[in-house]
């Protein structure tokens, strides 16, 4: 179990709690819009920050990745544009959800509205090294589509 310290954004509603697991099995953590002052309207291919009223300290070695809520994209068009977004070990500052809407009509996002879900995933760094060749595979140098149709 890893433990995601949190703290409240000056001015955030407090009451909508932490962000929550909504079953047992779940791998997403639901974040919610913290909007005290008022909704924020998406047209139709309009994108906005959604402040979520949260600061994070993830430890060392762990990301969280922050992804769009299916129910949202299949009803509404509702995605976000950089998913999944990472929010590094080393940020503290606020946590925001850029959303977008792909639907045909505008969309309401409300204070404490489930906006997005948040994984905490595992972090490997690599040792970036310069060489002059690298080993052959069967696939070779076949970008898309090339190992068939679709």
């Amino acid at each position: 179990m890893v433990t995601i310290k949190m703290t409240w954004a000056e001015g955030a509603d407090t009451a909508l709690g932490l962000p929550a697991y909504e079953t047992p099995g779940a791998a997403g953590a639901d974040l919610r819009a913290n909007l005290p002052g008022g909704a924020v309207i998406l047209p139709p291919m309009g994108r906005a920050l959604i402040p979520t009223g949260l600061h994070m300290e993830i430890p060392l070695g762990f990301e969280v990745q922050v992804r769009p809520r299916s129910g949202l994209a299949l009803k509404h068009g509702i995605t976000l544009p950089n998913s999944p977004g990472t929010i590094d070990s080393d940020y503290r500052g606020p946590v925001g959800v850029i959303v977008l809407n792909t639907g045909a009509e505008p969309f309401e996002v409300t204070h404490g509205m489930r906006i997005a879900q948040m994984v905490v995933a595992p972090v490997v760094q690599a040792t970036f090294e310069e060489t002059t060749q690298l080993g052959e595979t069967a696939r070779g140098s076949g970008g898309f589509g090339s190992t068939g149709v679709g």
